[in-house]
């Protein structure tokens, strides 16, 4: 899928036809979703540009992540994605070249998707690929923000469900450890696109009276970084608790268990006693000396268990 915007007087009009790049000028934006071979050897013959591979663009080395040649910028970002709970990541190509931004990626994006709508209703605002370009990096990183956001009300509910004595603390602790994932999933993901928007400020192909936004974009990234980062430690304070609440609840079982062990010591001695065969013992003979020594046993662990509950140990 090829979508291709370009500015006709005081509009911004939106082509799906691939070969209509021969015709069509004042073009801002071309972006390609899953397109096809032949999408992509269009678009490379005719606006002269080199589309990376998907293996390319996923590269983690800054030399293929951000690289300009021949006035042409090229840089490529991870995008999140929410589905059922988990991030998945789609890595997406940004060429910058003569005033057009070309996009490439293989998966449908919210943030693209917002961009859309605000072309549609704010045409007027995008006068060159450089607006474009600056415009979905804000709603991405707005698309961030929100994440982080739910994530914060997630470890809140986290920390409302420990002051109310719940006890699934294995189910609480598996999905912290979800949440320490996504935190970190995101983290990387916003240090990747810190990292994209700097080369962008320090390039010479960018044009000077828009790198005043990318400064306040970087700016909110900065914060969303400290936000992220506040997360993860709450996230761990919240481990720490539950660990230490585990302990706790370990510690009162094996003190019951210890009582218990302790206040039968006295009944297994007198027992132990009467069970010595020696020929001559008291009440050996006796017809209530059985009944006898089940009422000692039992006194006996009745006075341990209310020495204990005098101590407050049970």
């Amino acid at each position: 899928m090829i979508r291709i915007f370009y500015r006709d007087g005081d509009k911004v009009l939106k082509e799906t036809d691939v070969k209509q790049l021969a015709v069509l000028e004042n073009i801002i934006w071309v972006d390609l979703q899953s397109p096809s071979s032949d999408e992509e050897e269009w678009v490379e013959s005719k606006c002269d540009i080199s589309i990376q591979t998907p293996a390319e663009i996923a590269e983690i080395e800054s030399s293929s992540r951000y690289f300009e040649r021949n006035n042409e910028i090229t840089c490529n970002s991870t995008y999140l994605r929410l589905d059922d709970g988990q991030f998945s990541k789609h890595p997406v190509s940004f060429i910058l070249k003569k005033s057009t931004l070309y996009t490439f990626r293989q998966a449908e994006l919210s943030t693209f998707a917002d961009v859309n709508r605000k072309i549609k209703t704010n045409n007027e605002i995008f006068n060159s690929g450089y607006d474009v370009m600056m415009s979905i990096q804000e709603t991405r990183i707005d698309l961030d923000a929100d994440m982080i956001e739910k994530v914060s009300h997630e470890i809140s509910g986290f920390s409302k469900l420990l002051t109310t004595g719940s006890n699934k603390y294995s189910e609480l602790l598996l999905e912290i450890t979800g949440l320490q994932e996504n935190t970190m999933t995101l983290r990387e993901s916003i240090i990747d696109k810190q990292r994209v928007l700097s080369y962008l400020l320090k390039s010479i192909n960018f044009p000077e009276d828009k790198k005043g936004r990318l400064r306040i974009v970087l700016k909110d990234i900065n914060s969303l970084i400290e936000h992220s980062a506040f997360n993860f430690e709450r996230l761990e304070y919240l481990q720490d608790t539950i660990t230490g609440l585990i302990n706790i609840e370990q510690n009162r079982i094996m003190k019951r268990f210890t009582v218990f062990s302790i206040a039968f010591l006295p009944p297994t001695l007198i027992s132990g006693i009467f069970g010595m065969n020696f020929v001559v013992m008291p009440m050996l003979s006796s017809e209530w000396g059985f009944f006898a020594s089940i009422v000692l046993m039992m006194l006996s662990s009745s006075i341990v268990l209310l020495i204990f509950k005098r101590k407050g140990w049970i």
